[in-house]
């Protein structure tokens, strides 16, 4: 158990570091999430550098600080509010080369969710300067460091922008690297303030371009004959040393059944999930790959193989099916069979379908509620009258439409229920209405599935006559029973 662990009952005597009630509720929500205590595998979101005031600052003061301190074993480093290295810098080789080591690199995500307790990422969990010591890290693998960070929160507009993140090793002495990571936090804002304009839009941090899935995780109950029977497929596959193509509209589940088909065929893999990089990232792409070929205790899923370049698609062609290097169960994503370059493509032995969610109407409430506890820790309730609309609405963006709707929807309330849905989704499976038709119908809906009203009541909350409102509610189709 976690709580016999020493770093659980040190007591600092530094000012302002890590107190013990902090470290622990970091170290069990690491547990929570399934983190490795052995190893890091932190997300690869890419190295396109962004354009927004804190990044453009940040990297002005570190390196000033660099300057200063380029004779010393520290690696400063500046990130993005999801935990993302935007920047490094340090003179020290030997301390650069270790942290490559751990992948605390550019374009490598360090949140705490990613890889447990560490000190960039707690202070980005409670916006607080931190300092993680050695032994304090969640995951060995990092015992070697120790790591101060301070939050950067942008002064106009109250917004947390990144963090200020320096690394030591462990054996040298860290008093003053907290205490220096505060003040380079604070001259950022400081330097923000003064050119007078902190609201320029963060940019969208792409995320997931590598990530590794440890545990076995939690699979989808109740999910229909089509879903199961195309995880069968895909798993039969695998155990024969088949590579796999899993082929359907981009948001539709494709990776997350190849995920749970190799879970199930080699329950104690690795399973190395890849997303096809933009141009920018993509040699940096190819480059990790490399670090994972080969490795026996691995199973690989490529997605949207039909966005990357034939020469990439060669390339890895060449490290994924070499000769000389141990078998990998290798299964890829892409729409069309078609459309995988011809180095992968010839490599598919077995191709399996996956139909969109509007075919699957069996799969929404399911998934509805895995997604709902995904998101609360727990199962969420959903009143009949959110459950119809959620399983008539026609899903034209697949499985991710989904996903999104929910983790909204339960962020607003304890129950879901139509008050925390979209209209468009209230407005039933109709792909005839106008927008102003749709948010009509839904406001119908929505209106009438919040208890009991006389319809004389319902028409004046909306606006119009009695006869208005039946005549809506004829044209629209809008089944009584169903919206009560």
């Amino acid at each position: 158990m976690i709580d016999d662990h020493p770093a659980l009952n040190r007591r600092d005597d530094v000012p302002g570091t890590l107190v013990p009630g902090r470290l622990r509720a970091s170290w069990l929500r690491s547990e929570r999430y399934g983190i490795s205590i052995d190893a890091v595998e932190p997300v690869f979101a890419g190295t396109e550098p962004p354009e927004s005031l804190f990044h453009e600052c940040g990297n002005e003061v570190l390196a000033d600080l660099h300057r200063t301190l380029s004779s010393e074993p520290v690696g400063m480093m500046l990130t993005d509010a999801d935990g993302v290295v935007l920047s490094r810098v340090s003179g020290d080789h030997s301390l650069l080369r270790a942290l490559d080591a751990v992948h605390l690199a550019p374009g490598f995500g360090y949140s705490e969710r990613e890889v447990g307790t560490n000190g960039l990422g707690l202070a980005l969990a409670d916006i607080a300067p931190t300092l993680v010591r050695a032994e304090q890290h969640y995951s060995h693998s990092l015992t070697g460091f120790t790591c101060a960070a301070a939050p950067v929160v942008d002064p106009a507009t109250g917004r947390l922008e990144g963090a200020v993140n320096l690394t030591t090793w462990a054996r040298t002495s860290s008093d003053l690297l907290l205490t220096l990571a505060r003040s380079a936090a604070s001259t950022i804002r400081t330097s923000m303030l003064a050119r007078g304009s902190g609201n320029t839009p963060r940019p969208t941090t792409r995320r997931g371009l590598f990530r590794i899935v440890h545990a076995a995780g939690r699979a989808v109950a109740d999910l229909g004959s089509e879903w199961t029977t195309a995880v069968a497929e895909a798993r039969s596959a695998m155990d024969d040393g088949m590579a796999v193509a899993a082929i359907g509209r981009a948001s539709s589940g494709r990776s997350t059944l190849l995920e749970q088909s190799a879970r199930a065929a080699f329950p104690r893999h690795r399973i190395l999930v890849a997303s096809a990089p933009e141009p920018n990232d993509l040699q940096t792409w190819l480059d990790l790959w490399s670090f994972e070929a080969g490795r026996p205790d691995t199973a690989i899923v490529v997605r949207d193989v039909d966005a990357l370049p034939a020469y990439a698609a060669e390339h890895l062609d060449g490290l994924l099916f070499a000769s000389d290097v141990p078998r990998m169960p290798v299964s890829m994503t892409a729409e069309r069979l078609e459309s995988v370059p011809t180095a992968l493509r010839r490599r598919v032995r077995s191709v399996v379908s996956v139909a969109a969610l509007q075919d699957r109407p069996d799969d929404v409430l399911p998934l509805a509620r895995h997604f709902a506890r995904e998101m609360r820790g727990r199962d969420v309730q959903f009143t009949g009258s959110a459950e119809r609309a959620l399983r008539n609405y026609d899903w034209p963006h697949d499985v991710a439409e989904l996903k999104s709707t929910i983790t909204r929807a339960v962020g607003r309330s304890d129950v879901v229920d139509t008050h925390v849905l979209p209209t468009e989704i209230l407005a039933g499976p109709t792909r005839r209405l106008s927008s102003i038709e749709a948010f009509e119908r839904g406001e119908i809906v929505r209106l009438l599935s919040t208890g009991p009203m006389t319809m004389q009541h319902a028409a004046e909350r909306l606006g119009m006559s009695r006869a208005t409102l039946y005549r809506k509610i004829a044209y629209y189709k809008i089944d009584m029973k169903s919206s009560r």
